[in-house]
């Protein structure tokens, strides 16, 4: 197979996976059955186009594709002649649109993934169900990339995903848009999908590429859609101002060969100030509602990070200030753990590294990588060189990027007088 195909196969993954998911699901009522065909799209995909090469519209082909297969599906299955007949008529779209009839759609939603993602994120599910599915459907993610999202086991992760399908079966949840006044109770879901869409892109879990440009591309366009829909909902902005800001950072994540910069040693000439600017913008206009919540403080923090001039003037004090007002909204491990490494920032490596050792005495956090890696960075801070190459390798056994392995061997072998 070509590179060229190769390419472009996983080009069309990522572009069109979500909207013929959607589409199939629409169509048919079947979660597992659009699943299936449009990965059976895709493996055809893979052994046609190599031979009858590259077509002009992937999505229009892949989305024929899917659909003739859902047909012979259905057929075999003997489902209802209507069933049959409404995916035949379904033709594939041309173009990213809308395909849910505007006669009898009301709830104002523009965008056909953006509405799924209101169908997946049902009240009945819980919160946690509703982003795995969503992440699952029309991010096209792996169950084990949203297992790792989730700090979860992948078998444990395989069987939620089947329950919540289950649950949208059994219970008789309808695939369609809610109107416009439910639309608030559902936010809550769709914000965590985005979120946890986002930084999959900006830090992949695993895999040789750290940053996975395309998953958060997709991420902050549906931002700007849901924020333009939702204008008085101050978190729908302060979760598009955190992303602006983070994203803005991106240029200066990796070096030439694709190794890891760390913050204080980027170059911050890469950064994209318009975007910086921007963030900061909408999330001024978010905290003048006076309603704060936990996706405005983090761009608050990132805004702190994003405007500092350099390493050495970012606000440390004013950081862990907001991270102490996080965890009255997110009382989790991994807040407490990004507290420890501002207040180890603002006061000194020792007392973060108090706070790194409580919360591994209290077996919080066990298997995820950047505990250990905190705790090495404070030892190596503070001169405790072999200590700190003991954490690196407890770190490098949990990592599962290539930069970052790549990342904590140099610091490993600093550590370890190898350098």
């Amino acid at each position: 197979m070509s590179t060229d195909v190769k390419a472009a196969v996983d080009a069309a993954f990522r572009d069109e996976w979500g909207r013929i998911v959607a589409t199939l699901i629409r169509t048919t009522g079947d979660w597992d059955l659009a699943e299936e065909c449009a990965q059976d799209a895709f493996a055809m995909a893979l052994q046609r186009w190599p031979k009858d090469g590259i077509p002009g519209r992937p999505g229009a082909w892949l989305t024929t594709a899917a659909r003739n297969r859902a047909i012979d599906v259905l057929r075999r299955k003997a489902v209802g002649a209507a069933k049959l007949r409404e995916v035949a008529a379904m033709s594939p779209p041309p173009e990213p649109g809308p395909v849910f009839g505007t006669e009898t759609d009301h709830s104002g939603v523009p965008d056909d993934r953006l509405r799924l993602m209101f169908t997946c994120c049902h009240p009945a599910l819980s919160l946690e169900a509703r982003v795995a599915l969503t992440l699952r459907t029309l991010a096209g993610l792996t169950t084990a990339e949203i297992a790792r999202a989730f700090l979860a086991s992948e078998p444990t992760m395989a069987k939620r995903l089947v329950r919540a399908k289950q649950k949208i079966q059994h219970a008789g949840i309808p695939y369609r848009v809610p109107p416009a006044h439910l639309l608030p109770e559902r936010t809550p879901g769709v914000l965590g999908v985005l979120y946890l869409l986002f930084n999959e892109g900006y830090s992949a879990t695993a895999g040789a590429d750290l940053v996975r440009q395309n998953l958060s591309a997709e991420a902050i366009r549906l931002a700007r859609v849901l924020a333009r829909l939702m204008p008085d909902e101050p978190e729908v902005a302060g979760l598009l101002a955190l992303m602006l800001l983070h994203d803005a950072r991106r240029g200066a994540r990796l070096d030439a060969a694709g190794d890891l910069i760390t913050l204080e040693d980027q170059d911050r000439a890469l950064w994209d100030g318009a975007e910086i600017s921007e963030g900061v913008a909408i999330l001024e206009a978010a905290l003048r509602l006076g309603r704060p919540g936990p996706y405005q403080v983090q761009a608050a923090i990132a805004a702190c990070h994003a405007t500092a001039p350099t390493a050495d003037h970012t606000d440390w004090p004013q950081i862990a200030a907001l991270y102490g007002r996080l965890l009255e909204f997110l009382p989790t491990p991994v807040v407490e753990l990004n507290h420890a490494v501002a207040v180890g920032m603002a006061r000194g490596p020792m007392a973060g590294l108090e706070l790194v050792e409580a919360l591994a005495a209290a077996g919080k956090l066990a298997g995820y990588h950047l505990l250990p890696a905190t705790r090495a960075d404070f030892l190596r801070r503070l001169g405790r060189m072999p200590e700190a190459a003991a954490a690196y390798r407890e770190t490098l056994e949990l990592t599962s990027t290539d930069a970052e392995r790549r990342y904590l061997n140099r610091r490993l072998a600093e550590t370890s007088g190898q350098a």
